[in-house]
């Protein structure tokens, strides 16, 4: 199934937690916290301003972002956990 969103709204993926800390103790399922940063997978047309312009959005599909804890809507697309969340509230942009 794809999705498209709409407006300024952004489609993200996840990335994976380490399981285990520098230390080298492994983290249960049932202590994680779920990661505050995924990647891009759709983007909105952008944002609508007064007059009827569109903004477009600063990122892209393949950004891997950072985002706010309780940040989005998680929905579930094949089965996999995906968020649509709005391109407010994307705090960052990582660069490798």
């Amino acid at each position: 199934m794809k999705v498209k969103p709409l407006h300024d709204r952004v489609l993200v993926k996840r990335v994976d937690s380490s399981t285990q800390t520098k230390g080298g103790l492994y983290i249960p399922e049932s202590a994680k916290e779920k990661p505050q940063e995924g990647r891009v997978l759709a983007v909105g047309a952008g944002k609508s301003v007064d007059g009827g312009d569109v903004v477009a959005l600063q990122v892209k599909e393949g950004d891997k972002v950072l985002f706010g804890k309780y940040s989005g809507t998680e929905i579930k697309i094949d089965g996999e956990e995906h968020l649509i969340i709005r391109e407010d509230d994307i705090l960052g942009i990582v660069e490798d």
